[in-house]
């Protein structure tokens, strides 16, 4: 299903256009996550590009030519009703993954992007394995205000709540170190994964209004990816301002 294009807003012809692939956003979309489409449409139209916000739910025709990807968090049930269509899709989404195409993929749809989720109920829904990780569902949940240090990104401010507790395997890097929170499992201080161009976090919030520069990297990635090379001269500075001013907020509430 198609969503309406967001045409440029720079002066003269577009330097492109960019297909930006929500997925899941009927099952997978809690804690405001949508809001990380409308941060990467944003910018890209700032930046000269015209924008294509496609989205895929179960049932969807999966859309062809994409350059980014993000999908959001859900609860059990969300993640219950996505996981056959998941398991369908898994070899574009790997092949997608190894060809560099940019992904952000939040909280319930991170723990199904790596090997496994072992729900409370000691059942499991399978993942497709592009991060070398599994969860287990905990206790209690992981719940505040939350900042890592990335070496690639700075302090990264986000919110986060889960019960699942998620191990990373070698081949996956963390998103950041945690500084202030639990993060992916409350005791080896890694927060979401890496791997390939491809986040995976639980940070809610949503995470890219008060992280522009996450949201310029996964950009760049999908204009490099399509040829070309991303310049952010024309995005709004007034914006990076108010996300400073969200930033030290939220950095200094108590979780």
């Amino acid at each position: 299903m198609s969503e309406p294009t967001y045409p440029h807003t720079t002066e003269g012809a577009a330097r492109g256009r960019l297909r930006l692939l929500q997925l899941y956003p009927r099952d997978m979309n809690i804690y405001g996550d949508w809001g990380n489409a409308l941060v990467l449409a944003r910018r890209a139209q700032w930046a000269g590009y015209d924008v294509d916000l496609l989205s895929y739910d179960p049932g969807d025709e999966l859309p062809e030519d994409v350059d980014l990807l993000v999908g959001g968090g859900g609860q059990d049930s969300g993640q219950e009703r996505i996981k056959e269509d998941l398991t369908a899709r898994g070899p574009q989404l790997r092949a997608w993954a190894r060809d560099g195409m940019p992904m952000l993929v939040i909280c319930g749809l991170y723990q199904l992007f790596g090997r496994h989720f072992v729900t409370g109920t000691g059942g499991q829904i399978p993942g497709i394995s592009i991060f070398d990780a599994e969860t287990v569902a905990g206790s209690g949940r992981l719940i505040g205000n939350i900042t890592l240090e990335s070496k690639d990104f700075g302090r990264i401010v986000g919110y986060e709540n889960h019960s699942g507790l998620t191990t990373l395997g070698p081949e996956a890097r963390p998103f950041g170190r945690v500084t202030m929170g639990d993060g992916n499992n409350g005791r080896d201080r890694t927060e979401g994964a890496r791997v390939h161009n491809i986040i995976g976090t639980y940070l809610h919030g949503s995470l890219l209004p008060k992280n522009p520069a996450v949201a310029d990297w996964l950009l760049a990635r999908a204009v490099e990816r399509a040829g070309g090379t991303w310049e952010a001269d024309g995005v709004d500075e007034r914006a990076d301002v108010w996300a400073e001013r969200a930033r030290r907020v939220a950095a200094s509430r108590p979780r």
